[in-house]
Order: C-alpha cells, then structure tokens, then sequence
C-alpha cells in the first residue's frame, strides 16, 4: 500500500508498505494492524471511506469501482491520496 506523506509517520516514514488483502478494506485493517493510527485517519465512525482521502486501486479510483469491497489481485498497487482542494 502506498501511503501519503502525511500518515509516513505512522509506519517508521515508509512510502510503501507491502500487505496482503482480498480486497481494499482488508488491506485498510492489515495495515492497521501493523501501524496502529492508519485506519481511524482513513475511515469514519462508520467504517466509510473518509470525505477527504481517495484510495486508488491499479490507477482506479474506488468510488468509481466497489469502494472498499473492491477486489485485490496478486501485485495490485493500492493507494492512499489526501484529497486536493482550492481555486
């Protein structure tokens, strides 16, 4: 899973951090798991994908696929993205 600089912090200031997961939420839970402090930043008190964040899965945005439940394949690159705001 490829993190932003913002959460790098939380996992000893890694860009990647290798996870095995079925599918996108799975990969959420494993690497918080390992790193305590990635899921609560990423998910609401509902266990929804936060406004502000976007999660990548093979250059495709998950809001556009099955959200969380989207589907892993072996060697697919999932990717946290702070959201980008302004004028």
């Amino acid at each position: 899973m490829r993190l932003p600089s913002q959460l790098r912090s939380l996992v000893g200031g890694a860009g990647e951090v290798p996870v095995e997961a079925l599918t996108v939420r799975e990969a959420i839970v494993a690497v918080d798991k390992a790193y305590p402090g990635i899921a609560i930043r990423v998910l609401d008190e509902r266990g929804a994908l936060r406004r502000f964040v976007n999660i990548f899965v093979a250059d495709e945005d998950v809001r556009f696929l099955n959200g969380l439940d989207t589907i892993l394949e072996t060697g697919q690159t999932v990717s946290l993205v702070p959201a980008v705001a302004g004028g």
